[in-house]
């Protein structure tokens, strides 16, 4: 889809100014590499080194595309001067230039969505030149180059979100993967391409837990420690935090006590990670304040409850001792994450529903908790779900304790029609009610393979 879109655009007549940016690891770099093979174009590489040193790489680049070697004689260390004689060598050719990790040069240097406005207006506009900007600063690239108050808002000819991997994406990954397999591995290694593609497909998840993330060495051992050390400048206080929130410190108050973080400094933290999507923030049904905050990529989530902790012991090889640890506890982690699964199927319309809803989310207050809530607030239709990752579940059981829940909900309760449904491993038997559904892995296979 991302693939279609930019080559649309490339068969367009005209100047292009695309925003490409996402999260790390999810594939940015390799979708511009493909999108450019075969094509005239220059992938520009960003860093953070300091700003001369990318002038330096952009001649170099700009010297390759043009064969021209007196770029990297100029005395320029304008951006614009570079781009205006670029265009004076190629004029109306077609031409691809890609700026990979764009958001570094903003960072080094001020103004710079300032710059590439005048390089747009006055150079590029009326040429053949497909100028991508792409970053992994999510803040920072939609502040700096979608916003309305960016110098670049109105110039951009199109822009593209790259996300993670919706679950219903895994049946092209794990083609011959049962539905427990399947929700195990997206539980451990989350929906990120990158990470997806350390799993030996030969191997169980246990075995695949062990050799790819709790052996030193390997790439996703020290993978979010790595990433937190690039995108941020204190990374031992954003581990910290994920740390607590992955152990269940969810609220603001409960991570200032156990953190020793004052709480106007650590709502700044709270933020930054917000904005970087490596967290988010949840309200139940019915409430504007009270929300808890979860880590959003399954990954960094085992990684922090899991991982991070045992550190001492990996990094002297202790990785049986260290799993052996981990392995009870995995069970119930698997239960949260499968809560967490079953809210993005529903979210996705993947599962039919006696009524259209418009709104997906969970409920909680004091000691109460239901997993799943869907509702339409027009037809006050609201859905209850309980979800269990457990075999030969009695339903009546859970229904009776799904009711009983259900009527502390405060939302529209003497106009509302109730729904309930139960999401399980499998069921013990089944209940026969026109507003009761039962979904079990069998199911969800169903639903997930299109049969």
């Amino acid at each position: 889809m991302e693939l279609e879109f930019l080559e649309k655009k490339y068969s367009e007549n005209s100047p292009q100014l695309i925003i490409i940016y996402g999260r790390r690891r999810v594939g940015k770099t390799e979708l511009i590499k493909k999108f450019i093979q075969n094509k005239n174009s220059s992938y520009i590489l960003c860093s953070r080194d300091n700003f001369q040193e990318n002038i330096k790489e952009i001649k170099r680049k700009f010297s390759e595309i043009t064969g021209k070697e007196y770029f990297l004689k100029l005395d320029a260390n304008s951006l614009f001067d570079l781009f205006k004689y670029l265009i004076e060598e190629i004029k109306k050719e077609k031409i691809i230039i890609a700026i990979d990790e764009f958001s570094y040069l903003i960072e080094l240097e001020k103004g710079m969505t300032s710059t590439f406005q005048k390089i747009w207006d006055e150079l590029l506009k009326d040429t053949q030149v497909f100028l991508i900007l792409c970053g992994s600063s999510m803040g920072m690239m939609e502040s700096e180059t979608l916003d309305y108050k960016s110098p670049l808002y109105g110039r951009r000819t199109g822009d593209w979100k790259i996300e993670a991997f919706k679950f219903n994406d895994l049946k092209n990954v794990f083609k011959k993967s049962s539905m427990e397999e399947i929700i195990k591995f997206s539980s451990v290694f989350g929906n990120t391409p990158f990470y997806l593609l350390k799993i030996d497909p030969n191997l169980s998840i246990s075995e695949n837990i062990k050799k790819k993330i709790l052996t030193k060495g390997e790439i996703l051992y020290n993978e979010p420690k790595i990433l937190l050390r690039e995108e941020f400048r204190e990374p031992r206080t954003y581990m910290l935090i994920l740390k607590y929130l992955s152990l269940g410190y969810n609220s603001q108050g409960e991570l200032s006590s156990v953190t020793g973080i004052e709480k106007g400094n650590l709502s700044k933290y709270i933020s930054v990670l917000e904005e970087t999507q490596i967290i988010r923030y949840i309200l139940p049904l019915g409430k504007r304040k009270r929300g808890i905050y979860v880590i959003s990529e399954p990954f960094f989530n085992f990684w922090f409850r899991f991982v991070y902790p045992n550190l001492s012991d990996l990094e002297i090889g202790l990785i049986n001792e260290v799993f052996e640890r981990i392995s009870p506890k995995l069970n119930t982690y698997f239960g949260l994450m499968f809560e967490e699964l079953i809210i993005e199927i529903l979210k996705l319309k993947e599962i039919k529903l006696p009524f259209d809803f418009n709104w997906v989310g969970r409920w909680w207050h004091k000691d109460k908790e239901i997993d799943v809530v869907a509702l339409n607030e027009k037809t006050k239709d609201i859905l209850f779900g309980e979800c269990k990752w457990k075999e030969n579940v009695n339903p009546e059981g859970v229904l009776k304790e799904l009711k009983e829940k259900a009527q502390y909900v405060e939302w529209n309760n003497e106009k509302r029609k109730e729904s309930y449904a139960i999401f399980a491993k499998s069921f013990s038997k089944r209940v026969k009610s026109g507003n009761v559904m039962l979904f079990d892995l069998k199911d969800m296979e169903k639903v997930f393979r299109g049969k």
